[in-house]
């Protein structure tokens, strides 16, 4: 009997065959399977035979072959444990994405189903692998990429590479050293049959000229239009025949940078984030805060801490700094939202007597969840803080503030959302030798933008909270900065 490995090599060379080519082609040429597998036609002939009266493909002599519906759901599998050990072994070993194909080509064959099902939940259930190749789900369905080759998609129009179709070391060097890497914006200029070239815009507005096979080999998807031409700047850009709407089911481009509603993400394993807020009020009184985030191996756990430091009635310095622990009980799905409950230490670091701390130790809860529905994204939390020995002169009191939150971010473009964040608190504070609750209700309006540098994202963000507290308003101004970048080798 023959090894699994061998079968599984043969059903996975067929699958991939059959799916490059034209849509009026069923059966894969018996040459371009053995040539595609390196060995003689006569040796792939026997084998074709062996897998047909197993019920795994059809073979019709001196034709071709095709996957059986057997046949095609085993071999899904296999690029399944291929495609996400790639991205396990960039993401969390650190290698480039050029030199892990050949031992996922090794390792797809010994893993276990329960394994790879370990590693796609650890790796947040991706899509893609690094490649930018789509990884199919447990049932061995993959779902379809709406993307055009260099060879078909609009000039002088703006895409983003999504794919690229060849595994080759030199030729993926090539493209991450020229920035066409899938994640990249670029624009193709023009295309010149004569010399079997195509004239691409970068990064930077670098200008590249590439061979046709090259081209073809790099498959993108059409930016979006639709704001610029809502704004008048569409100069003639037309949207693709073939792709009428943007995908708008794609993961959106900006995640876990809201300002004051907490988004259900962790940092990706390898990945960290520095974040600065600021705010100041209409009497310039002031606050900011700076936190980083780091995973814990991996997304499932992320470690991090606040820094805060304030300028308010006439007194400044740090206030109470919080350790922060959150746990990705819940990644994204379908149907089921993303769900990251976070437990945070509240540290008396701040002069309580000057207003910058509570002088006590305490501990805050929140529960936040986020689902995406569309250019849509809505978060929701709730939560208390508690400071059970807060101090106020020398007496001490427990406090419990309660609180809930809503907001809704819309993706008016892939990195430029428009935010509306809603929070309601229930503030308990010390009034004179007692405690007092007030509601305090916040309605903040906002815009988060961005850009991606290699394998680093930064983000700014402004928005306007408006709070009212028993029939006043006040207004504020709050600013966001973040920078994401990681800390193990990316490809």
């Amino acid at each position: 009997m023959l090894p699994s490995s061998t079968v599984e090599n043969y059903l996975k060379a067929i699958y991939l065959g059959v799916g490059a080519l034209a849509p009026a082609q069923r059966l894969l040429p018996m040459g371009q399977l053995a040539s595609s597998l390196g060995v003689a036609p006569g040796t792939a002939t026997t084998m074709v035979k062996t897998l047909a009266e197993s019920g795994l493909v059809e073979y019709e002599p001196y034709t071709g072959v095709r996957l059986t519906g057997a046949g095609e759901r085993l071999a899904a599998l296999v690029l399944r444990r291929h495609r996400l050990i790639e991205l396990f072994l960039v993401q969390v070993m650190g290698l480039n994405w050029d030199e892990v194909h050949d031992d996922a080509e090794q390792l797809e064959h010994v893993v276990s189903d329960r394994l790879i099902d370990r590693i796609d939940e650890m790796l947040g259930r991706p899509e893609v692998d690094p490649h930018g190749d789509p990884i199919p789900d447990p049932q061995g369905t993959v779902k379809p990429q709406n993307v055009q080759s260099l060879m078909t998609c609009p000039l002088n129009t703006p895409v983003t590479v999504m794919r690229v179709v060849d595994q080759d070391r030199m030729f993926l060097r090539f493209i991450e050293s020229n920035h066409l890497k899938p994640g990249e914006s670029i624009e193709v200029e023009a295309r010149d049959a004569a010399s079997d070239s195509v004239r691409v815009k970068g990064k930077d507005d670098l200008r590249i000229t590439i061979g046709t096979r090259a081209a073809s080999k790099l498959l993108v998807q059409t930016a979006v239009v639709l704001l610029a031409i809502l704004c008048g700047a569409g100069r003639g850009i037309a949207q693709p025949t073939a792709a009428p709407r943007h995908d708008r089911s794609r993961p959106f481009e900006i995640a876990d940078n809201s300002f004051l509603v907490e988004e259900a993400f962790n940092q990706e394993a390898g990945v960290f984030q520095h974040i600065f807020n600021m705010r100041v009020d209409e009497t310039r009184d002031w606050e900011a805060t700076f936190t980083q985030e780091w995973p814990v191996f991996r997304q499932s756990h992320q470690f991090s801490y606040t820094l805060p430091y304030a300028a308010a009635n006439g007194a400044s310095g740090v206030g109470d700094v919080l350790i922060n622990y959150r746990w990705q009980a819940l990644m994204e799905g379908d149907r089921a939202p993303a769900f990251s409950p976070r437990v945070s230490l509240v540290m008396p670091s701040g002069n309580s007597d000057d207003g910058l701390g509570n002088g006590g130790v305490g501990w805050q809860v929140n529960l936040p969840f986020s689902k995406q529905a569309g250019d849509l994204y809505v978060h929701w939390n709730a939560g208390f803080t508690h400071l059970p020995g807060a101090k106020a002169g020398d007496a001490e009191h427990s406090l419990l503030t309660p609180h809930v939150a809503v907001s809704g971010i819309w993706r008016a473009r892939a990195m430029m959302h428009v935010m509306l964040e809603n929070v309601v608190e229930w503030e308990e504070s010390v009034d004179g030798s007692t405690t007092a609750r007030d509601t305090i209700v916040t309605v903040s309006p906002g815009l988060r933008f961005g850009w991606n540098s290699g394998n680093a994202q930064t983000i700014f963000g402004l928005a306007l909270p408006v709070e009212f507290t028993g029939g006043e308003r006040g207004v504020s101004v709050l600013g966001y900065f973040s920078y994401e970048l990681p800390f193990l080798r990316q490809p």
